[in-house]
């Protein structure tokens, strides 16, 4: 597997990301049309279609949103317990979940500090993420 960083560390999921979505992108514009071209007498098989097709599409994105925010917790709960193993004490609850979540990525040794810098300086996970000399990989986050 290639050494992660920040400039490789966003994962796409082909199958999701560039078939699922698309298609059911598609699937929606052609249920549109047919609506539109719709007589009156499939007009409400028609119009189903829509609401199928768009009752998918949030199915996905809620169903990706789901995992994502599971992920999130799961990240915080470590995060915090590295602290706790690092410093004895417990992960500043000024931190906000994002910022958490940029911080996963930073080596032991820097961790603390960088920590205490998000705090002070309001740093964004993104500019957390970019201070990070030692990069600490996340190969399982989707």
């Amino acid at each position: 597997m290639k050494t992660q960083n920040y400039s490789n560390h966003s994962q796409f999921v082909p199958m999701f990301h560039f078939i699922i979505l698309p298609a059911l992108l598609l699937l929606l514009i052609g249920s549109i049309v047919n609506l539109v071209k719709s007589s009156h007498d499939n007009f409400y098989s028609a119009s189903l279609i829509v609401l199928i097709s768009v009752l998918l599409i949030l199915t996905a994105l809620f169903a990706r949103g789901f995992a994502l925010r599971a992920q999130d917790r799961a990240i915080v709960a470590e995060e915090k317990l590295r602290y706790f193993i690092l410093k004895n004490k417990t992960l500043p609850s000024e931190l906000r979940v994002r910022q958490i979540i940029g911080l996963r990525f930073a080596s032991d040794q820097e961790f603390p500090e960088l920590v205490e810098r998000a705090l002070n300086e309001k740093l964004s996970e993104k500019q957390i993420k970019k201070e990070i000399k030692t990069w600490k990989p996340d190969y399982y986050r989707v």
